[in-house]
């Protein structure tokens, strides 16, 4: 998916400086798909950066399931590093594509891979949790869960083992195949390979072990079982509805 589509997709508007999510604000109401987030900002030139965005509710909101110091750290000191390091990544590739040097393609691409990669799904993630959200699927997307995966158990299922089995660090993944139009859970290890050509992630769930070390230690699958159940499906669901439009 090309740059544009994909940021309108996540409801970024670089005009209004606006981003992703489910409430106040909209960067693409005809597409019924409001905004949280404040992402992505405009500079001088018309230059579009990328902003750690505020956390849409307090930090002690997700406790028990993850506790105000966990979440602190995972979004102050990691998310922040992804988003600086996807900002200095660009003004890298932009220095030397007007010096028109080269020699760092291959290590500009991985780091813009790379942070990138953290940028996104962490904003998903952080976006997709909320206590007292919906605890279900509703509408076109409970539609397509039943269809592709039999019923909702099954789906938290197979999202359950993936993000456990995933080998080191990375993510597990319920994303829209557009070809098809089914839904797939995936894996992800680090950031660099986010998804297949043309897949739309719509909930990535962290299974780096600075997601839930403080809180968890090595029991990672208490912490996937735990932090499915905090999963706000009625934004998994609007987010389909934009992929689909």
């Amino acid at each position: 998916m090309e740059r544009r589509r994909f940021l309108q997709f996540l409801g970024v508007s670089t005009m209004a400086g606006i981003g992703l999510g489910g409430g106040a604000g909209s960067a693409s109401p005809q597409r019924g798909f409001p905004c949280l987030l404040k992402g992505v900002q405009t500079g001088e030139g018309g230059k579009a950066t990328f902003v750690l965005p505020d956390l849409p509710y307090a930090t002690e909101a997700l406790a028990p399931v993850i506790s105000a110091q966990q979440l602190q750290v995972h979004h102050d000191k990691h998310h922040a590093a992804y988003v600086k390091g996807l900002n200095d990544t660009l003004e890298k590739i932009s220095a030397a594509s007007a010096g028109g040097d080269t020699a760092a393609i291959r290590a500009l691409c991985d780091a813009l891979a790379f942070n990138y990669g953290g940028h996104l799904l962490h904003t998903l993630y952080w976006f997709s949790l909320q206590p007292g959200g919906a605890k279900a699927p509703e509408g076109a997307l409970a539609d397509l869960v039943n269809r592709d995966f039999g019923s909702f158990d099954a789906l938290k299922k197979w999202l359950g083992a993936a993000a456990i089995a995933v080998q080191g660090s990375g993510w597990a993944l319920l994303a829209l195949e557009p070809l098809s139009g089914r839904l797939m859970v995936l894996q992800t290890e680090q950031h660099h390979k986010v998804l297949g050509w043309g897949m739309v992630p719509l909930l990535a769930v962290d299974v780096w072990e600075h997601a839930y070390y403080l809180d968890y230690q090595n029991r990672r699958a208490d912490y996937v079982a735990a932090v499915l159940d905090i999963v706000n499906w009625d934004v998994v669901g609007k987010r389909l509805i934009a992929a689909l439009a």
